[in-house]
């Protein structure tokens, strides 16, 4: 895989960020919250991040509706931008809006075309030699389905853009480090070759959507491009890490892809409250660290994270990583935490392995599936073990 000092690109890093998108609102109970991605900004900001040679900020526009309709069937679509014009009946209950996780949805359609245009507009600036890496931390919707509404993701941005970039004939990995599985997103190309899909998520057996076993290996064509790294409970950076550099880097290897798309859900946060992992900023880090030096070129997107302030210190890392960057806290000593939590002190956090039954639990578990993984998808894609 090609390093950091590749040439061809002006830039590090771009970062593609609407505050029109962080700005939208699913509803004051609900705990989706885009305002993390202006969190975000802040603490880049803060942390001297956004300015200086080698990274852009770039404002993107909303998608032509034909990019969503890549991926997304055409009576979908309709349904949505009914919805978003104030109109609802129960039928549309079928396409997963309506629910407590997808409420109807003033103005979805326009977050939408502008969610998937940002993703798409990162797609095109490392193709274009912009820069080799770029971030929309209001993008990774990787639960919308074809057809349906689900899991606070209404339109994929990540699959109408990989359906775009397929259609450019580009060789495109899929790495989800999300709590959750990238169920969206696996459904939609389980039978496609063109694009190797790795989830690392919180196992099945514990969390939504209840699916992404490691015997997900895909279908026909797709057999073996389908790989699933389910997690158990209160597995922390240590066997996370463990886990992640035993799939995803020789993975990455054996398939070649020109682009990688990485969908950055900062959930597994041992803070976060939807979820049963227990990562700090320091495992996320790590593995983040990774992405950046393996992909050629590398689209990231935000996905979930529901501690708000939390996940907005995971993506400043992330974006610090993708620049190159050492954060800098230029108030060190003046406000201390107190915008982004009584108790921060700098971005990352102090070591929170688990222990005793837990441990040994979470641990064993990880390695029974990478060695799985080793012996049953590793040969069919000729990657070597690490």
């Amino acid at each position: 895989m090609a390093e950091s000092t590749q040439p061809g690109f002006v830039h590090k890093a771009a970062l593609v960020y609407a505050d029109e998108l962080a700005r939208f609102d699913y509803g004051d109970q609900h705990p989706f919250k885009p305002m993390r991605a202006r969190n975000m900004l802040e603490l880049c900001g803060r942390y001297g991040l956004l300015g200086g040679d080698g990274v852009v900020q770039i404002e993107p526009a909303a998608a032509s509706p034909d990019l969503l309709a890549l991926f997304h069937e055409p009576e979908y679509l309709d349904v949505l931008r009914r919805v978003s014009g104030g109109q609802f009946d129960l039928a549309m209950l079928a396409r997963g809006i309506g629910t407590d996780d997808c409420p109807p949805l003033r103005g979805i359609w326009e977050f939408c075309l502008l969610a998937a245009g940002s993703t798409m507009r990162c797609a095109e600036v490392v193709l274009d030699g912009t820069a080799r890496r770029a971030f929309n931390p209001v993008g990774g919707f990787h639960h919308a389905f074809r057809d349906h509404a689900e899991g606070f993701c209404y339109a994929s941005d990540v699959g109408a853009t990989i359906e775009e970039l397929l259609r450019r004939g580009k060789r495109v990995a899929y790495v989800d480090i999300d709590a959750h599985h990238g169920n969206g997103v696996q459904d939609a190309f389980y039978k496609d070759d063109r694009v190797l899909k790795i989830s690392l998520h919180e196992s099945g057996a514990t969390l939504y959507p209840f699916g992404g076993a490691e015997t997900e290996l895909g279908e026909g064509k797709g057999e073996g491009f389908n790989v699933n790294v389910p997690l158990a409970e209160k597995t922390d950076d240590e066997v996370y890490v463990e886990a992640f550099r035993g799939i995803v880097p020789p993975l990455l290897e054996a398939f070649g892809p020109e682009i990688v798309v990485a969908e950055l859900g900062a959930d597994t946060h041992l803070s976060d409250p939807l979820t049963h992992l227990r990562l700090t900023t320091n495992g996320y880090e790590a593995v983040v660290g990774d992405l950046c030096r393996l992909a050629p070129r590398l689209v990231a997107v935000g996905g979930g994270g529901y501690d708000v302030f939390r996940t907005a210190r995971c993506w400043t890392l992330a974006w610090a990583a993708m620049a190159e960057r050492t954060p800098q806290d230029e108030y060190a000593g003046l406000v201390g935490g107190m915008m982004f939590g009584a108790e921060m002190d700098g971005l990352a956090d102090r070591p929170m392995p688990t222990r005793g039954e837990a441990k040994e639990k979470a641990r064993d578990e990880a390695r029974r599936v990478v060695e799985w993984h080793h012996a049953h998808t590793f040969p069919r894609l000729g990657a070597r073990r690490p």
